[in-house]
């Protein structure tokens, strides 16, 4: 899958250094497969959650949120947003 974009991961690890690992294994994982389905994806990621058309990831056990939309036909990811648990309960990101 190609990753959009990459930019974003490395801005939050500069301010959540102990997202890096977290979001580091996910970018390894996700950029070596091509998920053609959710319901592939959900094999890899059991914990990814389909809200509307976004996917959202849990992270660093469950301490962030990764927030994409996933075009599987193109083998695309939008990296939408990253937030901590408590930014993502607050539920602003379903606003935007």
């Amino acid at each position: 899958m190609h990753i959009i974009t990459r930019k974003r991961l490395l801005e939050f690890n500069a301010k959540h250094p102990d997202a890096k690992e977290p979001l580091d294994r996910w970018y390894r994982i996700v950029k070596r497969t091509d998920f053609q389905s959710f319901a592939e994806l959900r094999a890899v990621f059991p914990g990814a959650d389909q809200v509307n058309r976004l996917t959202i990831f849990n992270i660093g056990g469950n301490k962030y949120r990764l927030i994409t939309f996933i075009v599987y036909s193109k083998k695309r990811i939008y990296i939408r947003e990253i937030l901590t648990h408590k930014e993502y309960d607050s539920g602003r990101w379903r606003k935007k």
